[in-house]
């Protein structure tokens, strides 16, 4: 059987909205370990919620630059969060990465995360970065160049669509998907 299409670049120079759809169930590996994405949510440039909605600065640099390429930055101190960078260069609209199915590399997860529980290792932007080991240094990376691997699904699923998740503006945007029935969610959606 052959391996899944890899996805490069111009994938990404798309609507953010045709983009975050497209990408659950496909493939993310980081360094040959990941699994199957199966939650994503979009930011575009007029939304209030995007990190680029009040213009450019030092964190938000990469989102403004060409698509295709990783924004990593941390969410309240704490928790690195990865982005890929959607649109024509200066849109500044990206896909936040929120949950993966774990099938590549468990042994290197459940380390990194010091727990079990397979259902629990990428659950989550935070999760899913400790598990795959992204950091500041990803930041602004090319998403179809070592150490990102990333392959197009290969069979139809059905993609659930809802709100956003811990957002104080925007909150009614239907902007978050994710694999319709997948017990590796962050939060289920609601029926």
């Amino acid at each position: 059987m052959a391996r899944p299409a890899l996805i490069h670049r111009d994938f990404f120079a798309r609507s953010v909205h045709r983009v975050a759809p497209d990408l659950i169930g496909a493939t993310l590996l980081v360094n040959g370990v990941g699994g199957l994405i199966v939650e994503v949510e979009a930011y575009h440039h007029t939304d209030p919620a995007a990190h680029s909605y009040g213009g450019r600065t030092e964190r938000n640099a990469v989102m403004f630059g060409p698509p295709g390429r990783a924004y990593v930055y941390r969410s309240y101190g704490v928790h690195w969060c990865l982005n890929f960078v959607c649109e024509g260069e200066g849109s500044a609209s990206a896909v936040l990465i929120r949950a993966l199915e774990p099938t590549e590399g468990l042994a290197a997860m459940r380390r990194r995360r010091g727990v079990k529980n397979e259902r629990l290792l990428c659950a989550g932007p935070g999760r899913l970065c400790e598990a795959l080991g992204i950091a500041r240094r990803h930041n602004g990376l090319a998403l179809d160049k070592p150490p990102f691997e990333l392959r197009a699904r290969t069979e139809k699923i059905a993609v659930a669509i809802g709100p956003r998740i811990g957002l104080t503006r925007a909150i009614e945007l239907p902007w978050r998907y994710g694999l319709k029935g997948s017990r590796f969610l962050s939060r289920p959606f609601r029926a």
